[in-house]
């Protein structure tokens, strides 16, 4: 087959996932994630049951792939958010701000349902493990600098702020976040 022809294929088949996945989270957050049927994402992404089966066999596996493509637009955010800032030290704030505020977001804006349907081991490991390298990955940058404890390695600390960070989700502001952030921060900075 030709590359444009290949190209197009592929576009559409992309189109339709998104489709589906888009469909899928906003019916789940309008009737809740036990009331979603096959049937009405279908009809809500445009496409036949069929197709929709072709792509995915239940709501479950639809909600854990638009998980997933999330936590990548996460990671990927962060990523970005690191690589902006100008030295370690401001690269690991950078990190830490951006990662509560997804939290507080994610608290904010989601169902206890969904959450407890996507937060099981078997769908956040992989997702978690990427987090906790990213930020032992920081940590470590900014330790080497000189900016943070060296009496803890990176890894433990990096779990320490991802655990620290999750309560941004019940905070009911962005100054607070903020402030969880400073306190974070200043529980990782070396003494003197």
């Amino acid at each position: 087959m030709p590359k444009l022809w290949n190209d197009t294929i592929e576009a559409h088949r992309l189109a339709v996932r998104e489709a589906i996945l888009d469909a899928t989270w906003k019916l789940a957050a309008e009737y809740g994630v036990l009331a979603v049927t096959m049937s009405q994402i279908a009809e809500r992404a445009g496409v036949g049951r069929a197709t929709l089966y072709k792509y995915f066999p239940d709501v479950e596996s639809i909600l854990v792939a638009n998980h997933d493509r999330h936590v990548g637009d996460h990671l990927a955010h962060l990523a970005v958010l690191r690589d902006r800032a100008p030295d370690p030290g401001r690269q690991l704030e950078a990190v830490l701000e951006g990662y509560a505020m997804i939290c507080h977001h994610r608290g904010r804006h989601g169902t206890e349902e969904l959450s407890a349907l996507l937060h099981r081991e078997e769908h956040v490991g992989a997702a978690q493990r990427q987090l906790v390298d990213l930020f032992r990955d920081v940590i470590a940058g900014a330790a080497a600098a000189g900016r943070l404890r060296a009496d803890v390695v990176p890894a433990e600390l990096a779990s320490y702020c991802l655990h620290a960070l999750a309560a941004a989700g019940e905070l009911t502001s962005e100054e607070a976040v903020r402030r969880l952030v400073a306190v974070t921060l200043a529980g990782l900075r070396a003494t003197a």
